[in-house]
């Protein structure tokens, strides 16, 4: 199911959205962190359409890769036009595999709440209504875990947000590779609306924010 062209009202309301916490004073680092980790690791995200989630993880330094797919889900198997009905409780998720000597969990974090979505909105991103477009961290062990709820209840305590932060904090059961068409869409598709409009102003935001996490010559 392809997504909806972006009309004039579509655009701003997701321009909006976008504007919440735009200053990266307003974000604080993770109060709690890891233990230091050797050799590469992973974390599966779930922040709405996974063509702009994975669009601003795949120029962040220190990230090696980022694979769409789909997490969460009571069905043994998923396909994106049976996800996409919101009937197999998957939600759109990316997989990113990352370097612990370059970036960090904490900081993948950071960039997830302050820049990739907007995780205030229940089974909300923009006009993407539906379970398959929640936020979720789907956690690999207990520190990743312990790590997400805190600063969730740190960033809830300081207000960053207008609304309470609805993310939820679930273990990984499995992680389904989405088809070959969706692997970095927004790379492949730079005319489509809904990139230009929705997923390229995440990208953008990311650039202003946090310039120091952009991979050079991105």
């Amino acid at each position: 199911m392809p997504r909806p062209s972006a009309s004039a009202p579509f655009v701003l309301g997701v321009l909006l959205l976008g504007a919440i916490a735009m200053n990266a004073a307003d974000f604080p680092e993770p109060a709690l962190t890891e233990a230091p980790r050797t050799g590469q690791q992973t974390v599966v995200l779930a922040g709405g359409c996974f063509w702009c989630t994975e669009a601003v993880f795949e120029i962040m330094e220190g990230v090696d890769d980022v694979v769409s797919g789909y997490a969460g889900g009571t069905e043994e198997t998923a396909q994106y036009d049976i996800v996409s009905t919101g009937r197999t409780g998957h939600a759109e998720a990316i997989l990113i595999t990352y370097d612990p000597q370059k970036t960090s969990y904490e900081e993948i974090l950071k960039i997830f709440f302050s820049v990739a979505h907007d995780p205030t909105t229940l089974n909300r991103q923009g006009a993407d209504r539906g379970p398959q477009y929640r936020s979720a961290i789907f956690y690999a062990d207990e520190e990743q875990k312990k790590v997400a709820e805190a600063y969730i209840k740190q960033l809830d305590a300081a207000h960053v947000f207008a609304n309470p932060i609805v993310t939820q904090v679930v273990p990984l059961e499995k992680f389904y590779t989405a088809e070959g068409y969706h692997q970095d869409y927004a790379g492949r598709n730079r005319s489509n609306p809904y990139i230009v409009h929705v997923s390229d102003p995440k990208v953008q935001k990311l650039k202003k924010m946090y310039p120091g996490c952009v991979r050079k010559g991105k």
